[in-house]
């Protein structure tokens, strides 16, 4: 057997990847700091910083286990900046005859290989709890691909929550108990703060360098960027935060960023944590009496159906899903999100955390940054590729069927079976952002009107011949047919001259944080 090099991704942090476990002796472990990963989106720096700190924290850590691990740093002199071309620079240095990798994340990379010469082994991830075979055997036939349905399949696979047969707690979902919005008097706990070592140091000075014009802030940089530090996050949020999680984990703070959110899809994502081991801790929490089943509950659902069920779409659809849009909507991203200079106090305050910390929760992105960009009709390509540049734990796999499918309903219905659109008044109950807005949320046209409230009522005229047969949709539409048509045609005033005083990025790809680096990417 020729003696393999083995390419280490950065999201692909776990001593029990698939390439290590089988890995012969005299293999040559490979880890590549490389700019063109770093640019393909304009990735925050802080999630940069998470990844090469990890990265290099993980090779010492092999290093500790006795391998023989090569880690190409960003400047090094011979350092291709081409991932792949580095890890076949390296194959040839050390006279590998085969270079082994684990399926990437993201189909752009997976069809570069693809079409490599050299002698490329691509070993499918086992990390996750369904295998993608799997999945693509319970979606065929299936009229509709219904997460709920899958959820329940892998908690009677796993066992998780599971009592004999029955679901713990007498029902699979607890989610109706699980919407009670922000309240004055509640006090969130504050996260670990992860010590910086000298790896860690040098590589914020390294990204503050390199990559200092990308949108995002370092100087809050507090992302787990060892194994030890992960499973600190993850006691913490066992302990302080699962208990409070379920019935506030659709609330929105103006300032607090986490509240009772775990924090943890990105040591996840980049392999740090396992998911199985974040479920059985939340599970354990419950069968102790630590936290309820409406928290152990809804926790559980995101890892173990929703993101198996994200990654499964994923994989199933690309490349076409990328190119889905049928909403048809043609605009390009809002300048604001790139500066967060916007009077809509919950628009500013998503964009200010998220340029901060690399991080805004589930309902932030949801209901907030993807709600405004599904109103105002912008494209799926470029909010995709926003959302997958700011947020650390983003990774095509998950980031793109989230923000097309879910948050822009760009597929036509594959991913969830309504638009999560929404007027100011959902984001009103759940949040306390609006009595510091300089906009009214409880009108809906006028100068001080919330933009909110007009963009909702013209969006669904927009889509009615689309939507207003949806089920789920049938009582909104027909608060829409019972109005006036003068009302109704003052609210599309109203959207249409909101709409005009924004400043768009008229051509996608020509903004200051997007200038050439659409060049650098494949087309899938």
């Amino acid at each position: 057997m020729p003696k393999p090099l083995i390419l280490v991704l950065g999201d692909q942090l776990s001593l029990d990847l698939a390439t290590l476990r089988d890995a012969p002796a005299d293999a040559v472990i490979a880890l590549c700091e490389v700019a063109g990963e770093g640019r393909y989106v304009p990735h925050h720096p802080q999630k940069i910083a998470l990844i090469f700190a990890a990265m290099r924290h993980f090779a010492r850590r092999l290093r500790g286990k006795g391998w023989r691990v090569h880690y190409s740093a960003l400047d090094d002199d011979d350092n291709c900046q081409d991932l792949l071309d580095e890890a076949e620079r390296l194959a040839a240095l050390y006279g590998c005859g085969e270079i082994r990798v684990v399926r990437p994340g993201e189909w752009r990379l997976l069809a570069r290989l693809r079409r490599r010469k050299a002698n490329w082994a691509i070993v499918e991830d086992d990390r996750f709890f369904c295998p993608l075979e799997d999945f693509a055997a319970w979606a065929e036939g299936r009229e509709q691909l219904r997460m709920e349905n899958f959820y329940r399949q892998m908690r009677r696979r796993t066992g998780l929550l599971m009592e004999d047969d029955a679901p713990a707690g007498g029902q699979w979902n607890f989610d109706h108990d699980n919407r009670q919005p922000i309240r004055r008097d509640l006090d969130f706990p504050t996260p670990p703060v992860h010590r910086r070592d000298t790896l860690t140091r040098q590589v914020l000075g390294l990204v503050e360098t390199h990559f200092a014009g990308h949108f995002g802030e370092l100087e809050a940089f507090n992302w787990p960027v060892t194994r030890r530090q992960a499973l600190v996050d993850l006691r913490h949020f066992i302990t302080h935060c699962l208990p409070d999680f379920g019935r506030y984990q659709d609330a929105i703070s103006d300032t607090h960023p986490t509240l009772f959110h775990a924090r943890l899809s990105a040591a996840m994502n980049i392999g740090l944590l396992e998911p199985r081991e974040v479920c059985e801790a939340a599970e354990s929490a419950y069968y102790r009496g630590d936290a309820p089943i409406n928290a152990v509950e809804g926790f559980i659902r995101q890892i173990l159906g929703w993101r198996e069920f994200v990654r499964g779409i994923y994989w199933l659809k690309m490349p076409a899903y990328k190119r889905e849009n049928r909403l048809g909507a043609e605009r390009g991203l809002p300048a604001f999100y790139w500066n967060a200079e916007t009077d809509l106090r919950c628009l500013r305050r998503a964009l200010e955390m998220t340029r901060d910390n690399a991080y805004a929760h589930h309902i932030q992105r949801l209901m907030v940054t993807g709600n405004f960009a599904l109103l105002c009709g912008v494209k799926p390509e470029a909010l995709c590729d926003w959302y997958l540049a700011v947020y650390a734990d983003a990774f095509e796999w998950v980031e793109l069927p989230n923000t097309l499918g879910m948050v822009l309903h760009a597929d036509g219905g594959l991913l969830g079976s309504k638009p999560y659109c929404a007027s100011g008044k959902y984001i009103d109950r759940m949040s306390d952002h609006c009595r510091h807005c300089r906009y009214d949320v409880k009108q809906v046209t006028g100068e001080n009107a919330c933009p909110f409230n007009s963009l909702y009522w013209a969006f669904l005229e927009r889509h009615a011949e689309r939507l207003e047969s949806n089920p789920r949709m049938k009582l909104i539409y027909g608060s829409l047919k019972r109005m006036k048509e003068e009302k109704r045609r003052a609210m599309r005033d109203q959207a249409s001259r909101f709409l005009e005083s924004i400043d768009w990025e008229t051509a996608y790809g020509q903004g200051d944080h997007l200038q050439g680096y659409r060049d650098t990417r494949e087309d899938p």
